[in-house]
Protein backbone atom coordinates (compact mmCIF):
# COMPACT_ATOMS: atom_id res chain seq x y z
CA UNK A 1 0.00 0.00 0.00
CA UNK A 2 1.51 3.53 -0.87
CA UNK A 3 0.99 6.68 1.30
CA UNK A 4 1.41 10.07 1.28
CA UNK A 5 2.23 12.74 4.28
CA UNK A 6 1.65 16.15 4.21
CA UNK A 7 5.06 17.27 4.88
CA UNK A 8 6.13 21.19 5.49
CA UNK A 9 5.18 22.39 1.49
CA UNK A 10 5.19 19.08 0.11
CA UNK A 11 4.23 15.54 0.81
CA UNK A 12 6.00 11.91 1.91
CA UNK A 13 5.52 9.37 0.21
CA UNK A 14 5.50 5.77 1.90
CA UNK A 15 4.94 1.56 0.45
CA UNK A 16 3.94 -0.45 3.19
CA UNK A 17 4.48 -3.93 3.43
CA UNK A 18 1.99 -6.36 2.22
CA UNK A 19 1.15 -8.22 5.28
CA UNK A 20 0.32 -5.18 7.74
CA UNK A 21 -3.04 -3.98 8.07
CA UNK A 22 -3.33 -0.51 7.41
CA UNK A 23 -6.55 2.03 7.90
CA UNK A 24 -6.28 5.59 6.85
CA UNK A 25 -7.69 7.87 9.35
CA UNK A 26 -8.27 11.49 8.45
CA UNK A 27 -11.10 13.70 8.89
CA UNK A 28 -13.97 12.58 7.16
CA UNK A 29 -14.38 14.29 3.66
CA UNK A 30 -16.75 16.88 4.03
CA UNK A 31 -17.78 19.00 0.94
CA UNK A 32 -17.20 22.85 1.31
CA UNK A 33 -19.68 25.48 1.61
CA UNK A 34 -20.63 25.91 -1.91
CA UNK A 35 -20.18 29.80 -1.63
CA UNK A 36 -17.76 30.68 1.19
CA UNK A 37 -18.58 34.68 0.84
CA UNK A 38 -22.47 34.12 0.97
CA UNK A 39 -21.61 31.56 4.07
CA UNK A 40 -19.52 34.68 5.85
CA UNK A 41 -22.43 36.73 5.10
CA UNK A 42 -25.21 34.53 6.29
CA UNK A 43 -22.92 33.98 9.81
CA UNK A 44 -22.79 37.72 10.25
CA UNK A 45 -26.39 38.26 9.65
CA UNK A 46 -26.86 36.43 12.53
CA UNK A 47 -26.04 39.18 15.23
CA UNK A 48 -27.82 42.05 16.13
CA UNK A 49 -25.54 44.63 14.75
CA UNK A 50 -27.48 47.49 16.40
CA UNK A 51 -26.58 46.20 19.88
CA UNK A 52 -23.03 47.53 18.69
CA UNK A 53 -24.58 51.12 17.58
CA UNK A 54 -22.45 53.64 18.87
CA UNK A 55 -19.41 51.89 19.88
CA UNK A 56 -16.36 54.47 18.84
CA UNK A 57 -13.54 51.98 18.19
CA UNK A 58 -13.21 47.94 17.35
CA UNK A 59 -10.71 45.60 18.19
CA UNK A 60 -10.04 42.08 16.27
CA UNK A 61 -7.74 39.23 17.62
CA UNK A 62 -6.99 37.50 14.69
CA UNK A 63 -4.50 34.05 14.48
CA UNK A 64 -0.81 34.11 13.53
CA UNK A 65 1.11 32.18 11.02
CA UNK A 66 0.90 28.70 12.93
CA UNK A 67 -3.25 28.64 12.28
CA UNK A 68 -4.96 28.46 8.76
CA UNK A 69 -7.48 30.76 9.37
CA UNK A 70 -9.30 32.27 5.72
CA UNK A 71 -8.94 35.76 6.61
CA UNK A 72 -8.75 37.01 3.41
CA UNK A 73 -12.95 35.81 3.20
CA UNK A 74 -13.55 36.42 7.10
CA UNK A 75 -12.17 40.11 7.71
CA UNK A 76 -13.36 42.37 4.83
CA UNK A 77 -17.19 41.38 5.62
CA UNK A 78 -16.55 41.92 9.29
CA UNK A 79 -14.48 44.87 8.62
CA UNK A 80 -17.52 46.33 6.54
CA UNK A 81 -20.02 45.65 9.35
CA UNK A 82 -17.70 47.56 11.86
CA UNK A 83 -17.75 50.29 9.51
CA UNK A 84 -21.48 50.06 9.23
CA UNK A 85 -21.92 50.51 12.79
CA UNK A 86 -19.82 53.90 12.17
CA UNK A 87 -16.70 53.07 13.54
CA UNK A 88 -13.84 54.53 11.37
CA UNK A 89 -11.18 52.68 10.07
CA UNK A 90 -8.53 54.56 11.96
CA UNK A 91 -10.21 53.43 14.83
CA UNK A 92 -10.51 49.66 14.02
CA UNK A 93 -7.66 47.56 15.42
CA UNK A 94 -6.41 44.31 14.16
CA UNK A 95 -4.27 42.23 16.75
CA UNK A 96 -2.52 39.32 15.75
CA UNK A 97 -2.92 36.94 18.77
CA UNK A 98 0.41 35.05 18.79
CA UNK A 99 0.02 33.98 22.49
CA UNK A 100 3.70 32.58 23.48
CA UNK A 101 5.11 32.71 20.46
CA UNK A 102 7.32 35.05 18.73
CA UNK A 103 6.00 38.21 17.86
CA UNK A 104 5.27 38.61 13.73
CA UNK A 105 7.33 41.16 11.72
CA UNK A 106 5.52 43.54 9.64
CA UNK A 107 7.17 41.97 6.57
CA UNK A 108 5.47 38.57 7.66
CA UNK A 109 2.12 40.72 7.84
CA UNK A 110 1.17 39.81 4.18
CA UNK A 111 1.47 36.03 4.69
CA UNK A 112 -1.62 36.13 6.92
CA UNK A 113 -3.51 39.28 5.53
CA UNK A 114 -4.64 40.50 2.32
CA UNK A 115 -2.75 43.56 1.07
CA UNK A 116 -6.29 45.84 1.44
CA UNK A 117 -6.34 45.36 4.38
CA UNK A 118 -2.44 46.14 5.40
CA UNK A 119 -3.02 49.03 3.45
CA UNK A 120 -6.32 50.27 5.14
CA UNK A 121 -6.19 49.21 8.90
CA UNK A 122 -3.85 49.38 11.53
CA UNK A 123 -2.12 45.86 11.95
CA UNK A 124 -0.28 44.83 15.36
CA UNK A 125 1.70 41.98 16.64
CA UNK A 126 0.89 40.56 20.28
CA UNK A 127 4.09 40.69 22.48
CA UNK A 128 4.03 37.99 25.63
CA UNK A 129 7.21 40.03 27.23
CA UNK A 130 5.93 43.84 26.60
CA UNK A 131 4.61 44.24 29.82
CA UNK A 132 3.71 47.67 29.37
CA UNK A 133 1.17 46.60 26.77
CA UNK A 134 -0.96 44.20 28.91
CA UNK A 135 -3.20 44.93 31.82
CA UNK A 136 -4.24 42.71 34.67
CA UNK A 137 -8.45 42.28 35.37
CA UNK A 138 -8.02 40.11 38.60
CA UNK A 139 -7.94 36.39 38.86
CA UNK A 140 -10.85 33.48 37.72
CA UNK A 141 -12.21 31.08 40.06
CA UNK A 142 -9.78 28.47 39.84
CA UNK A 143 -6.74 31.44 40.44
CA UNK A 144 -5.37 31.64 36.59
CA UNK A 145 -4.35 35.72 36.27
CA UNK A 146 -6.49 37.48 33.56
CA UNK A 147 -3.97 39.70 31.46
CA UNK A 148 -5.10 41.03 28.31
CA UNK A 149 -3.13 42.96 25.59
CA UNK A 150 -4.27 46.79 26.56
CA UNK A 151 -5.13 47.81 22.90
CA UNK A 152 -7.31 44.90 22.79
CA UNK A 153 -9.17 45.72 26.37
CA UNK A 154 -9.56 49.39 25.94
CA UNK A 155 -11.26 49.07 22.14
CA UNK A 156 -15.23 49.79 22.86
CA UNK A 157 -16.17 46.87 20.67
CA UNK A 158 -13.82 43.26 20.97
CA UNK A 159 -14.06 40.03 18.75
CA UNK A 160 -11.82 37.33 18.45
CA UNK A 161 -11.51 35.50 15.04
CA UNK A 162 -10.48 32.03 14.29
CA UNK A 163 -11.00 28.32 13.44
CA UNK A 164 -12.79 25.52 16.19
CA UNK A 165 -11.20 22.24 15.97
CA UNK A 166 -9.58 19.99 18.10
CA UNK A 167 -7.17 20.97 20.53
CA UNK A 168 -5.15 18.35 22.91
CA UNK A 169 -5.36 20.42 26.23
CA UNK A 170 -8.52 22.96 26.11
CA UNK A 171 -10.49 20.66 23.95
CA UNK A 172 -11.56 22.72 21.28
CA UNK A 173 -10.10 25.64 20.03
CA UNK A 174 -12.08 28.84 18.88
CA UNK A 175 -14.64 31.26 20.33
CA UNK A 176 -12.67 33.69 23.24
CA UNK A 177 -9.15 31.67 22.92
CA UNK A 178 -8.02 33.63 20.08
CA UNK A 179 -8.15 36.85 22.68
CA UNK A 180 -7.82 35.30 26.41
CA UNK A 181 -4.94 32.92 25.69
CA UNK A 182 -3.69 34.72 22.17
CA UNK A 183 -3.30 37.87 23.75
CA UNK A 184 -2.18 37.43 27.57
CA UNK A 185 0.91 37.74 29.26
CA UNK A 186 3.09 34.50 30.62
CA UNK A 187 1.46 34.22 33.96
CA UNK A 188 -2.35 34.15 32.41
CA UNK A 189 -0.62 31.44 30.11
CA UNK A 190 1.42 29.62 32.83
CA UNK A 191 -2.04 29.49 35.22
CA UNK A 192 -4.55 28.60 32.82
CA UNK A 193 -2.00 25.51 31.36
CA UNK A 194 -1.12 23.85 33.84
CA UNK A 195 -4.68 22.52 34.18
CA UNK A 196 -3.51 20.04 31.88
CA UNK A 197 -2.85 17.35 33.53
CA UNK A 198 -6.36 17.74 35.45
CA UNK A 199 -9.21 15.16 34.87
CA UNK A 200 -11.26 16.28 31.39
CA UNK A 201 -8.35 18.31 30.14
CA UNK A 202 -8.10 16.10 27.05
CA UNK A 203 -8.75 16.57 23.54
CA UNK A 204 -12.41 16.76 22.66
CA UNK A 205 -13.57 17.51 25.69
CA UNK A 206 -15.65 21.02 26.62
CA UNK A 207 -17.99 21.34 29.16
CA UNK A 208 -16.05 19.19 31.73
CA UNK A 209 -12.57 20.53 30.61
CA UNK A 210 -10.96 22.66 33.33
CA UNK A 211 -8.20 24.20 30.89
CA UNK A 212 -11.25 25.35 28.65
CA UNK A 213 -14.01 26.43 31.03
CA UNK A 214 -10.91 28.60 32.85
CA UNK A 215 -10.61 29.94 29.12
CA UNK A 216 -14.67 30.22 29.11
CA UNK A 217 -14.42 32.48 32.06
CA UNK A 218 -11.39 34.67 31.31
CA UNK A 219 -13.56 35.49 28.57
CA UNK A 220 -16.11 36.96 30.38
CA UNK A 221 -14.19 38.87 33.02
CA UNK A 222 -12.33 40.46 29.15
CA UNK A 223 -15.44 40.84 27.67
CA UNK A 224 -15.12 39.76 24.71
CA UNK A 225 -18.19 40.57 22.86
CA UNK A 226 -18.13 38.81 19.46
CA UNK A 227 -16.85 35.45 17.91
CA UNK A 228 -16.16 35.22 14.61
CA UNK A 229 -14.93 31.24 13.35
CA UNK A 230 -14.72 28.37 10.70
CA UNK A 231 -15.26 24.93 10.80
CA UNK A 232 -13.07 23.87 7.71
CA UNK A 233 -12.06 20.48 6.00
CA UNK A 234 -9.32 18.93 5.54
CA UNK A 235 -8.26 20.64 2.38
CA UNK A 236 -8.40 24.02 4.70
CA UNK A 237 -11.97 25.07 3.10
CA UNK A 238 -14.94 26.39 4.93
CA UNK A 239 -17.58 23.68 5.93
CA UNK A 240 -19.26 26.54 8.00
CA UNK A 241 -18.79 29.70 9.48
CA UNK A 242 -20.32 30.81 13.26
CA UNK A 243 -20.87 34.23 14.52
CA UNK A 244 -22.33 35.55 17.83
CA UNK A 245 -21.80 35.36 21.50
CA UNK A 246 -18.28 33.02 21.62
CA UNK A 247 -19.93 30.48 24.01
CA UNK A 248 -23.37 30.20 21.87
CA UNK A 249 -20.77 30.27 18.73
CA UNK A 250 -19.05 27.17 20.45
CA UNK A 251 -22.07 25.29 21.25
CA UNK A 252 -23.10 25.48 17.81
CA UNK A 253 -19.67 24.46 15.87
CA UNK A 254 -18.45 21.86 18.19
CA UNK A 255 -21.05 19.20 16.80
CA UNK A 256 -19.65 20.00 13.53
CA UNK A 257 -16.54 19.73 14.61
CA UNK A 258 -17.35 16.00 16.06
CA UNK A 259 -18.39 15.22 12.96
CA UNK A 260 -16.02 16.44 10.54
CA UNK A 261 -13.12 15.49 12.26
CA UNK A 262 -13.90 12.60 15.21
CA UNK A 263 -12.78 8.96 14.16
CA UNK A 264 -13.84 6.14 16.31
CA UNK A 265 -11.48 3.16 15.98
CA UNK A 266 -12.41 -0.52 17.67
CA UNK A 267 -9.16 -0.70 19.39
CA UNK A 268 -5.79 0.90 19.57
CA UNK A 269 -2.76 -0.03 16.47
CA UNK A 270 0.49 -1.26 16.92
CA UNK A 271 1.69 1.29 14.87
CA UNK A 272 0.86 4.91 14.14
CA UNK A 273 2.43 6.95 11.01
CA UNK A 274 1.39 10.27 11.52
CA UNK A 275 1.66 13.58 10.10
CA UNK A 276 0.69 17.21 11.66
CA UNK A 277 -0.82 18.01 8.43
CA UNK A 278 1.97 19.40 6.67
CA UNK A 279 2.63 23.44 6.66
CA UNK A 280 1.61 25.39 9.06
CA UNK A 281 0.89 22.48 11.45
CA UNK A 282 4.41 21.24 11.43
CA UNK A 283 6.31 24.84 11.66
CA UNK A 284 8.21 23.86 13.89
CA UNK A 285 8.38 21.56 16.99
CA UNK A 286 5.72 23.29 19.37
CA UNK A 287 3.37 22.73 17.05
CA UNK A 288 4.30 19.43 15.57
CA UNK A 289 3.60 18.15 18.95
CA UNK A 290 0.03 18.13 18.95
CA UNK A 291 0.07 15.35 16.38
CA UNK A 292 2.03 13.28 18.62
CA UNK A 293 -0.44 14.14 21.38
CA UNK A 294 -3.49 13.27 19.05
CA UNK A 295 -1.94 10.20 17.83
CA UNK A 296 -1.04 8.58 21.42
CA UNK A 297 -5.25 7.88 21.76
CA UNK A 298 -4.97 6.01 19.19
CA UNK A 299 -1.83 3.87 20.12
CA UNK A 300 -1.25 1.03 22.20
CA UNK A 301 1.06 0.91 25.51
CA UNK A 302 3.99 -0.01 24.40
CA UNK A 303 3.65 0.79 20.70
CA UNK A 304 5.09 2.98 17.79
CA UNK A 305 4.62 6.08 16.38
CA UNK A 306 6.58 6.99 13.51
CA UNK A 307 5.66 11.47 13.26
CA UNK A 308 7.05 13.05 9.89
CA UNK A 309 6.99 16.87 10.88
CA UNK A 310 9.35 19.26 8.83
CA UNK A 311 9.88 21.46 11.59
CA UNK A 312 11.08 24.49 9.53
CA UNK A 313 11.67 26.86 11.75
CA UNK A 314 12.80 24.69 14.63
CA UNK A 315 11.66 24.07 17.71
CA UNK A 316 9.63 27.09 18.20
CA UNK A 317 9.89 28.42 21.90
CA UNK A 318 13.45 29.50 22.92
CA UNK A 319 12.14 28.50 26.79
CA UNK A 320 11.84 24.93 25.77
CA UNK A 321 15.26 25.09 24.05
CA UNK A 322 16.56 26.55 27.65
CA UNK A 323 15.23 24.23 29.43
CA UNK A 324 16.41 21.23 27.79
CA UNK A 325 19.82 22.80 27.47
CA UNK A 326 20.34 22.70 30.84
CA UNK A 327 19.01 18.80 31.60
CA UNK A 328 22.56 17.42 31.55
CA UNK A 329 22.26 14.13 31.27
CA UNK A 330 24.57 11.09 31.24
CA UNK A 331 25.62 9.12 28.40
CA UNK A 332 22.43 6.50 27.93
CA UNK A 333 20.02 8.03 30.45
CA UNK A 334 16.62 7.41 30.25
CA UNK A 335 15.37 11.33 28.60
CA UNK A 336 12.03 10.95 28.93
CA UNK A 337 11.99 9.77 32.48
CA UNK A 338 14.60 12.84 33.16
CA UNK A 339 12.04 15.29 31.29
CA UNK A 340 8.83 13.95 33.59
CA UNK A 341 11.11 14.40 36.95
CA UNK A 342 12.54 17.55 36.67
CA UNK A 343 9.23 18.95 35.32
CA UNK A 344 7.23 17.57 38.04
CA UNK A 345 9.41 18.85 40.52
CA UNK A 346 9.66 22.13 39.02
CA UNK A 347 6.37 22.88 38.41
CA UNK A 348 4.37 23.99 35.31
CA UNK A 349 6.18 26.28 33.04
CA UNK A 350 4.75 26.99 29.47
CA UNK A 351 7.77 26.22 26.89
CA UNK A 352 9.51 23.34 29.27
CA UNK A 353 5.62 21.91 29.49
CA UNK A 354 5.93 21.22 25.63
CA UNK A 355 8.95 19.26 26.49
CA UNK A 356 7.43 17.24 29.27
CA UNK A 357 4.28 16.88 27.19
CA UNK A 358 6.51 14.88 24.89
CA UNK A 359 8.45 12.81 27.30
CA UNK A 360 4.92 11.57 28.56
CA UNK A 361 4.21 10.73 25.11
CA UNK A 362 7.24 8.59 24.57
CA UNK A 363 8.00 7.35 27.60
CA UNK A 364 5.48 4.01 27.05
CA UNK A 365 5.92 4.30 23.35
CA UNK A 366 8.87 4.31 20.85
CA UNK A 367 8.60 7.58 18.99
CA UNK A 368 10.42 8.49 15.68
CA UNK A 369 10.47 11.46 14.17
CA UNK A 370 11.39 11.89 10.28
CA UNK A 371 12.23 16.05 10.18
CA UNK A 372 14.62 18.35 8.84
CA UNK A 373 15.28 19.56 12.42
CA UNK A 374 19.53 19.60 12.66
CA UNK A 375 20.46 17.15 15.42
CA UNK A 376 16.52 15.89 16.71
CA UNK A 377 18.70 14.61 19.87
CA UNK A 378 19.18 18.06 20.98
CA UNK A 379 15.59 18.57 21.60
CA UNK A 380 15.39 14.65 23.14
CA UNK A 381 14.19 13.11 20.05
CA UNK A 382 15.02 9.82 18.65
CA UNK A 383 14.53 10.52 14.67
CA UNK A 384 15.12 8.74 11.64
CA UNK A 385 16.61 9.93 8.23
CA UNK A 386 13.73 8.99 6.27
CA UNK A 387 9.92 7.29 6.74
CA UNK A 388 11.22 4.43 4.92
CA UNK A 389 14.27 4.26 7.35
CA UNK A 390 11.90 4.52 10.48
CA UNK A 391 9.14 2.06 9.35
CA UNK A 392 12.15 -0.56 9.21
CA UNK A 393 13.37 0.57 12.56
CA UNK A 394 9.78 0.18 14.10
CA UNK A 395 9.15 -3.34 12.30
CA UNK A 396 13.28 -4.95 13.17
CA UNK A 397 12.68 -3.39 16.86
CA UNK A 398 8.84 -5.24 17.67
CA UNK A 399 7.88 -8.06 14.43
CA UNK A 400 4.37 -8.20 16.05
CA UNK A 401 3.37 -4.93 14.47
CA UNK A 402 0.29 -6.13 12.85
CA UNK A 403 -2.23 -3.14 12.81
CA UNK A 404 -1.27 0.09 11.57
CA UNK A 405 -2.88 3.28 11.61
CA UNK A 406 -2.25 6.19 8.91
CA UNK A 407 -3.41 10.06 10.09
CA UNK A 408 -1.95 12.55 7.19
CA UNK A 409 -4.02 14.88 9.06
CA UNK A 410 -3.27 14.56 13.03
CA UNK A 411 -3.37 17.77 14.47
CA UNK A 412 -7.41 17.70 12.95
CA UNK A 413 -7.80 13.71 14.01
CA UNK A 414 -9.73 13.35 17.13
CA UNK A 415 -9.31 9.82 17.78
CA UNK A 416 -10.73 7.39 19.78
CA UNK A 417 -10.04 3.89 20.58
CA UNK A 418 -12.95 1.60 21.99
CA UNK A 419 -10.58 -0.43 24.05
Amino acid sequence: MQISLPYGKTHLSLELPDHLSVDVLHPRRTPPAPDPTAEVAAALDQVDWLEFKGARSAAIAINDKTRPVPHDLLLPPLLARLEGLGIPRERITLVIATGNHSPMTPDEFPSILPESILHNYRVISHDIDAEHDIVRLGVTTRGTVVSINRIFYEAALRIAVGNVEPHQLAGFSGGVKSAVIGLAAWDTINGNHRMMAEPGATLGSYEENPVRQDIEEMGRIVGVHLALNTVLNEQKQIVRVFCGKPQEVMRAAIPLVRQVYQQTVAQPYDLIIASPGGYPKDINVYQAQKALGHAVHASRVGGTIILAAACSEGSGSAKYEQWLSELCLPLGADVNRAVIERFRAEGFRVGPHKAFQIARDSADRRVIWVTDLPEPSRFGLRSAASLRAALYEALDADPSIQRVAVLPYANATLVQARA
